[in-house]
């Protein structure tokens, strides 16, 4: 229980109206909201809220206002449901007020009658929602949140219902919305007609449904070469992911855990089509396999490594460290005294690891192959390098957007098939976990040593993950030569010409000056990254907190469209922000901000999947003793449960910082000549044939991500759990 019941609620209407007087209202063009803030009581386009609606005509911006004094007057009243009228009726009316004729201004067409004259004229020239503007929606919302409380849901907890209607808002807004807006062109026909015969003809055909490779035919269709795809990755991943993550915890010496970690996320702190690459230069037509071949038993080049089988493998290297990141987590977390118990009992180590160690796994495993198999359908730039002609849902997806024939109903519609196909697998993974209880980190003292793995396991997990992480050094030792070679193919002279191209270094008349042509790209996406991931972490696990602990109605629907950006190719997300924030109110299209929303809500899944795996391993109690000793749900959740999803926590930043860096589909119609980011800057000198230059620019990113992912590992730190950690041999080491 807090102090003061109404300090927060106090606290928001003094931030909203504030936010009224003291902050512009609209976006600012051409510049930052902070550069304007002298002339907030100036002209139309720089002027705070009440100058908006009193001098220059916009009356409608008193609705928020007017919220905002019926929420004040709830605190005339006691905590109870008299004050949670007041509150719900103030933030009701004002957030939806504005928010409706915010909508209703933006729409296209749209028809003034409702308003006078006046504001017609004054709405045609109305600019997007600025800082002034969403600092007021945010009051109201957290007031509405409140009274939702104060009615007596969310056990009255007040921190638990702002974050269940905050991050219900965020997701509607930026994941529901603009998703929405882009599939919605599915069900209308070229005339731009509501139709329901329009997705029929579009997706209903051959090349979509099509088996003609099951009865001999050269290919079936496009939605069942994706589906069979995504199952072989989603199961490659998860095995694999699986037996890294034991090897690294349970296996591996002191002196392997390093080495072996660091080779395992290689494939995640690259640019996409670096693994591509290099997987050509060892099997494509000209390739250094295909060359061994013909030499040694005279068999011709051929094409073989393109298709079904070049994807899977590059998705392979691409999707295995998300799992291994996952798995490491719940690896970590199984109690050792479960394992000796069973021990006690006469169980082997091989019937201890499957009938208690495995399947203490299962949540981990769900999510992981989960994640690998979203991200596998949702993957599009491996199946464009090395795809050959076996087609897929993204790609063609993308052809239809960008491709002449821009038919953005096709895309929609096959979009949709990716959103059913993600759908089902969500469904089968919470029937398969159902109502069974994986806790393993409770309040009791658990310092046992964790089970050393059979020798029979020990030696499969060596036979498997050591040949896959010398495979991913080769690949990538051929990938990133090209940096350092004159011209590859024709000669191969060490250069450092690339490098200095890129990032030169000059003395200048006032000084350093960054000459090389790739700096810009380089600090505007270090920017933007170092931005996003926080907040994707902080967001992740915030709602998986929620998923995990909280008992709200509609909880499917508020995890399904958590994972919705995973089921939608990242170029149709892409579109979606652009259709759907290039008016007003939410004016976006043309700023950083939006492409960092964009790297928040694209990576927002893997938070939420590492932390739900990680929540369903710490026994509530946890929570309920901090909350018995008068700590706040706030408290509870910053002290008590935070600290214990450390591997949770660095996943979600290693991985959201990361692919910030290296994603190419959901941003490359979102930049920008200002907000130029690294991989649209190495895809235009790849266009250009430039490829010494783009792989000096991708050792550079390898190198700065492997230190930002170490900074990271030293500001988080590593969870404690009081347990004693077994080496390969008989002696042991205590953790202190």
């Amino acid at each position: 229980m807090t102090r003061s019941p109404d300090k927060a609620i106090r606290i928001w209407l003094v931030v909203g109206l504030a936010a009224y007087v003291l902050l512009p209202w609209y976006s600012i063009q051409d510049t930052a909201w902070w550069r304007v803030l002298p002339e907030i009581f100036g002209g139309s386009e720089t002027a705070n809220g009440l100058v908006q609606a009193l001098v220059h005509g916009r009356k409608w911006l008193l609705i928020g206002l007017a919220g905002l004094v019926i929420a004040a007057a709830g605190l005339a009243h006691p905590p109870g449901k008299t004050q949670a009228n007041w509150l719900l009726a103030g933030g009701l009316t004002g957030f939806l007020g504005l928010l409706v004729i915010g909508f209703a201004i933006g729409a296209k067409g749209w028809s003034f009658a409702v308003l006078n004259t006046r504001w017609g004229e004054l709405a045609v020239n109305q600019f997007g929602i600025g800082i002034g503007a969403f600092v007021v929606l945010l009051a109201l919302l957290m007031l509405t949140a409140f009274g939702v409380a104060r009615r007596g849901y969310f056990r009255g907890e007040l921190f638990v219902s702002a974050a269940v209607l905050g991050c219900s808002m965020l997701l509607l807004l930026f994941i529901a919305f603009p998703v929405t807006k882009a599939l919605y062109g599915a069900f209308l026909d070229d005339a731009g007609h509501w139709s329901i015969s329009a997705i029929g003809a579009r997706i209903g055909n051959e090349r979509v449904w099509g088996l003609g490779c099951l009865a001999g035919g050269v290919r079936c269709g496009v939605a069942w070469n994706t589906l069979f795809l995504a199952l072989m990755t989603a199961t490659g991943t998860t095995v694999l992911g699986t037996m890294m993550a034991l090897m690294a915890e349970r296996s591996a010496g002191p002196r392997m855990q390093t080495p072996l970690r660091v080779i395992a996320l290689l494939p995640i702190i690259t640019p996409p089509f670096v693994v591509g690459l290099g997987l050509i230069l060892l099997f494509g037509r000209a390739g250094v396999v295909n060359q061994l071949l013909e030499y040694l038993f005279g068999i011709p080049p051929t094409r073989w490594f393109y298709g079904l089988l070049g994807i899977w493998i590059a998705q392979m290297f691409a999707f295995t460290p998300i799992a291994f990141m996952i798995m490491r987590g719940v690896v970590q977390g199984v109690a050792p005294s479960m394992e000796e118990a069973a021990q006690t009992l006469r169980a082997s180590r091989r019937q201890t690891f499957f009938t208690i160690t495995l399947p203490l796994l299962k949540p981990g495993l769900a999510n992981a192959f989960l994640v690998g198999f979203i991200e596998s359908m949702a993957d599009f730039g491996n199946p464009v390098v090395v795809g050959g002609q076996y087609s897929v849902l993204s790609t063609d997806i993308f052809f239809a957007i960008v491709g002449a024939q821009y038919d953005q109903g096709r895309a929609a519609s096959l979009a949709l098939i990716l959103t059913a196909f993600a759908l089902l697998v969500f469904g089968l993974q919470r029937a398969l976990l159902g109502k069974q209880s994986y806790t393993t980190v409770s309040g009791k003292g658990d310092a046992g040593v964790s089970m050393p793995l059979p020798q029979g396991l020990r030696t499969a997990l060596k036979s498997v993950v050591l040949p896959w992480l010398a495979f991913t050094v080769v690949v990538y030792l051929f990938a990133f030569a090209g940096g350092f070679v004159q011209t590859w193919g024709r000669d191969y002279t060490f250069t450092l010409a690339h490098f200095k191209t890129a990032f030169g270094l000059e003395w200048g008349a006032f000084g350093l000056v960054w000459a090389g042509t790739a700096w810009n790209s380089l600090f505007t996406t270090l920017k933007l990254a170092a931005i996003a991931a926080p907040m994707t972490a902080a967001t992740g696990l915030l709602i998986a907190w929620l998923l995990a602990r909280i008992e709200f109605g509609g909880k499917g629907g508020f995890e399904f469209v958590a994972l919705l950006a995973f089921a939608i190719p990242g170029t149709v997300l892409g579109v979606s922000y652009i259709l759907a924030f290039n008016v007003p109110p939410v004016e976006l299209t043309g700023t950083g901000l939006i492409i960092i929303l964009c790297f928040m809500f694209r990576n927002l899944p893997v938070g939420v999947r590492a932390g739900t795996a990680a929540f369903k391993q710490l026994d509530k109690s946890l929570d309920e003793a901090s909350m018995m000793l008068r700590a706040s749900t706030l408290q509870t959740l910053l002290h008590v449960v935070l600290p214990l999803l450390k591997p949770a926590l660095v996943a979600a930043l290693v991985y959201s910082f990361v692919r910030a860096m290296t994603t190419v589909s959901a941003v490359i119609f979102l930049v920008t000549a200002e907000n130029e980011l690294a991989t649209t800057y190495i895809i235009g000198r790849v266009g250009n044939g430039d490829y010494g230059v783009a792989l000096a620019y991708c050792t550079v990113l390898i190198v700065l991500m492997s230190l930002a992912i170490a900074l990271i590992q030293s500001l988080v730190g590593e969870r404690k759990l009081g347990r004693r950690h077994t080496m390969t041999g008989p002696k042991l080491t205590l953790t202190h």
